[in-house]
């Protein structure tokens, strides 16, 4: 049973509660078809209307790596950024 229906959850982009049944599953490792075990994360549906829909292998590992959560903005950008370009190197 998928539960009762009345329960909120919040948008992990704006913050903003909203009904479950109004939100949409975020999967930070990009499988939202193998549920087992699994903690799903919400998008309302605005913002999962503006998430761009390419391909994240690896990314949770490198935001991961970069600091994310963990350190200041300006830091986490800069170790991001840092990694990226070591990752693809002459690629402008």
């Amino acid at each position: 049973m998928l539960g009762s229906g009345d329960e909120s959850v919040s948008c992990i982009a704006c913050g903003a509660s909203v009904p479950r049944e109004d939100a949409r599953e975020y999967d930070k490792h990009g499988d939202r078809w193998d549920r087992d075990g699994k903690r799903f994360e919400y998008l309302c549906k605005p913002c999962f209307r503006g998430l761009a829909k390419q391909p994240r292998r690896g990314l949770e590992a490198r935001l991961e790596a970069a600091g994310a959560g963990r350190v200041d903005d300006a830091e986490f950008v800069a170790r991001f950024l840092d990694a990226a370009s070591e990752e693809q190197p002459g690629r402008e």
